[in-house]
């Protein structure tokens, strides 16, 4: 052992007698245990006697502070950075490294004046030693992310330079009750499909060395200073870069200031922002803080988080924002690619944020997605309002479609496209009371009560419009049109799955009975006038009168009907072929039997064609002429 090292043993022991021994007896026992244990220990060596040597061990502290000083202040009051050298660099991470190791191993002797007075020596040296450090931290920080550029980035080894943070312009069709089509240019992410992409905003070498000046820093206390300025260069890489992505940072007051176009293109840019953000920026800062924190979890963990707290929290408040603005219909299909780009993106969100500093942000994250899932069930109940309050005031001409008919059936049919996520949202919410419906609602899903309670609510909004019309016929054409209408657009659809094949079949045969009802209310009459019954028993020359009578009576008011008729609509085709049809197989029997009659009657004769207005080809042909419509009804 060397003198120096002789000397700071003899010291500790000293320092161990006094400590415990509370008076002479007590001392005197330690004395001779330390004795008896090492030879060294003697009494004549650990007594007052001795005291030159604390002296002589304090004088070994004092010189290799003062050795220690010369070395650090050498490089501390350096003008050039320390790093741009790397021999300079080595010398003073090793001047640090022992000044940490001598306050370490003289420490627990800081109740000993003359040890303490150095040890304050040291621990100021190593202040300014950590202060300067922390400056070539952000040096090196800085730097280094302009030699490399913000948007240098790797798949699976090889450079895609840029690649993330082009602009592109998008032409996409969607849907009519969607959006209608965007063709503006947006400068904002390319959509990415590829997501297995690193972003190395740093140098490897500068990786390395920041992650020795954050051992040094950490091991010296200095572990959150140097976290402090880690997050603030990085925080700031990272929101000029979802900045490229083309989000703005606004306040919940802008987003419900926005015109509805506006936030549609917002929310467009939100959806790329956020899944570059969680797939690619957040993960590569993961990487990057996990590399220059190697071995510090507890320091890796929270600079991580003050990295992307910001960032985070500004993908976060604009989703929120969203789920508490307006609950109108139409907004229903941007909420939920909202709501499903953030159930989707929460994986990615609690295993990057899965350490203790982060559990707020894990918890906000759960928090704001069920507030959207409660602003979806919010826009459904406005959907049930908007068909209450719809006013049955003026009737669709001809008893063609009516516009709410059109609207609500093209909107659900847009919305089950998410069935998957309306199942979500509906399966907490609960079954509220559904007067009407029957017990499907015991056997069926949420979502399923959900679409039969609106489709119940529009039938109802619909036979109310249906009392409009005075003529009962014209009643049940528009029935028959909007009933049709509702059974083509559940068919063959999600809507369709989700009501069920006895729903399609139910509504289906209202719109025959529909039929049946026209028929009945509007050709009964022509009917009536063809009927020979009551002429059987009547002399000839009564028979004769009658039946001119009842011919004269069809005449009138099968043109009537034609005339009126030809003027209403029916949309479909086949339900226009269907009603003609029917009407052929009872008219043209009827009439053809009563032409038949008609010209044997004798009175009649050979002047039969002078009362026979129409022939089966000439029925037919104006039969074919009805549910033309106007041009106004036919849209």
């Amino acid at each position: 052992m060397s003198e120096n090292g002789e000397e700071k043993l003899l010291a500790v022991a000293r320092h161990i007698a006094k400590t415990l021994g509370h008076n002479n007896t007590m001392s005197d026992d330690i004395f001779q245990i330390l004795s008896n244990f090492d030879g060294r220990f003697s009494r004549e060596n650990l007594s007052e006697k001795g005291a030159d040597a604390d002296s002589r061990a304090c004088a070994a502290l004092d010189h290799s502070l003062k050795s220690l000083d010369h070395r650090i202040s050498h490089h501390v009051s350096s003008d050039r950075p320390i790093w741009a050298n790397a021999a300079h660099a080595a010398a003073f991470l090793d001047a640090v490294d022992e000044l940490v190791a001598v306050v370490a191993e003289w420490n627990h002797l800081a109740s000993d004046k003359a040890v303490a007075a150095c040890l304050v020596r040291a621990e100021d040296m190593l202040q300014h030693a950590m202060f300067r450090l922390e400056e070539e931290f952000r040096t090196l920080m800085e730097r280094g992310g302009e030699s490399f550029g913000l948007t240098r980035s790797y798949r699976n080894g090889e450079s895609t330079e840029n690649m993330p943070f082009e602009s592109e312009e998008e032409d996409e069709e969607e849907d009519e009750v969607r959006n209608g089509g965007d063709e503006e240019q947006i400068p904002v992410a390319l959509p990415v499909t590829d997501f297995d992409i690193v972003i190395d905003a740093l140098p490897a070498g500068t990786i390395n060395d920041l992650h020795e000046i954050a051992k040094r820093m950490v091991a010296g206390g200095f572990g959150k200073e140097c976290s402090h300025v880690y997050s603030s260069c990085r925080r700031e890489f990272l929101e000029e870069s979802v900045s490229r992505l083309g989000l703005q940072k606004l306040s919940i007051e802008d987003v419900h200031k926005m015109t509805w176009q506006e936030l549609e293109d917002e929310i467009e840019k939100w959806i790329k922002a956020s899944n570059v953000a969680l797939k690619i920026l957040f993960p590569s800062e993961r990487r990057l803080c996990d590399r220059v924190f190697f071995g510090f979890a507890s320091a890796a963990d929270f600079s991580f988080m003050e990295v992307c707290r910001g960032s985070a929290i500004q993908l976060l408040n604009f989703a929120d924002a969203v789920a508490i603005g307006s609950r109108s219909p139409e907004r229903l299909f941007r909420i939920l690619d909202v709501f499903e780009t953030l159930r989707d993106l929460i994986p990615e969100f609690e295993a990057l944020f899965s350490d203790q500093f982060s559990v707020s942000l894990r918890n906000e994250v759960i928090t704001i997605w069920k507030r959207l899932g409660e602003s979806i069930r919010g826009i459904f109940m406005e959907l049930e309002n908007l068909i209450r309050r719809d006013p049955a005031k003026t009737a669709v001409p001809g008893g063609g479609l009516h516009p709410i008919t059109r609207y609500v059936m093209n909107y659900l049919r847009a919305a089950c496209r998410s069935r998957q996520s309306l199942e979500q949202v509906f399966e907490d919410y609960g079954l509220k009371e559904y007067p009407k419906l029957d017990d499907r609602v015991h056997s069926s899903s949420s979502l399923s009560v959900q679409m039969d309670w609106i489709m119940e609510l529009l039938e109802s909004n619909l036979e109310a419009k249906s009392k409009i019309y005075k003529d009962p016929a014209l009643c049940y054409v528009f029935l028959m049109n909007n009933g049709r209408y509702i059974v083509q657009k559940a068919k063959d659809s999600e809507l369709g799955t989700l009501l069920g094949d006895d729903w399609i079949r139910k509504h289906a045969a209202k719109v025959r009975q529909f039929h049946v009802h026209y028929q009945r209310s509007s050709w009964s009459r022509v009917l009536g006038s063809l009927k020979l019954d009551s002429t059987v028993s009547l002399p000839p020359n009564a028979l004769a009168k009658s039946m001119k009578e009842k011919l004269k009576w069809f005449n009138t008011v099968f043109d009537d009907i034609c005339k009126e008729q030809s003027s209403w609509f029916v949309f479909d085709e086949q339900l226009r072929e269907e009603i003609r049809i029917s009407l052929e197989k009872i008219l043209l029997p009827a009439y053809g039997n009563f032409v038949a009659r008609f010209e044997n009657v004798p009175e009649i004769g050979k002047h039969a064609d002078k009362y026979i207005k129409y022939g089966t080809e000439d029925i037919q042909a104006k039969l074919n002429e009805l549910f033309q419509g106007s041009s106004g009804n036919r849209k």
